[in-house]
């Protein structure tokens, strides 16, 4: 008989790998456009992949990053009851913490965004307006970032899904965290908007 323990360990250890797949790195890699961790902010995610100039890439980026975290969910959602959050969370931290980049990863939007979409595809089509709008609004990548990750706890509460506000919750605070030289900049004046040097 399995321990009990080992299923639960199981999505845990599965998510986290799923989110830890660097993809701006490796198709940065991939298609010779250098080591994305000396271009620009070093980090990352589709924003610092834009910088390489090669938009198909970055887009690239975005979507198999949001995917990563969607599919966490769903693997964790079918392997046990209550795994999907888990599993989505865990895909979170491994993006933002990548055990092999030495846990400096990227900043989670776009796997945040696949994560709230895939336990609840309404907070989702918010998160993704909120960023949008805030993005093009702005010109500020941080500002669309971070505004769509509070939008997913204050979505989920006013949508009555308040099992998943902990979670949404949870993951929009290491947002703002992963965001703090931005809020620094931006305080400052000195952020820079979509397409300047370094974010």
């Amino acid at each position: 008989m399995n321990p009990p323990w080992l299923i639960p360990a199981t999505v845990l250890l599965i998510g986290y790998l799923l989110g830890s797949i660097p993809f701006g790195l490796l198709l940065t890699r991939m298609t010779g456009a250098g080591d994305l961790r000396q271009i620009g902010s070093g980090n990352i995610g589709a924003t610092n992949v834009l910088r390489t100039g090669r938009k198909g890439l970055a887009a690239a980026t975005l979507l198999l990053d949001l995917i990563k975290g969607a599919a966490a969910v769903l693997i964790g959602a079918a392997l046990i009851d209550g795994g999907g959050p888990m599993a989505g969370a865990m895909a979170f931290i491994g993006h933002c913490y990548p055990v092999w980049l030495r846990f400096a990863g990227g900043k989670g939007v776009a796997t945040m965004m696949g994560v709230i979409t895939a336990l609840h595809w309404p907070a989702g089509i918010v998160f993704a307006l909120v960023w949008l709008a805030a993005l093009f609004g702005t010109r500020w990548s941080s500002v669309g970032g971070m505004a769509a990750a509070v939008s997913a706890p204050v979505a989920m509460w006013f949508m009555d899904r308040i099992d998943l506000v902990p979670v949404a919750l949870a993951l929009a605070l290491i947002v703002l965290w992963r965001h703090r030289a931005n809020i620094a900049r931006l305080a400052k004046g000195t952020e820079p908007k979509i397409g300047a040097a370094k974010g």
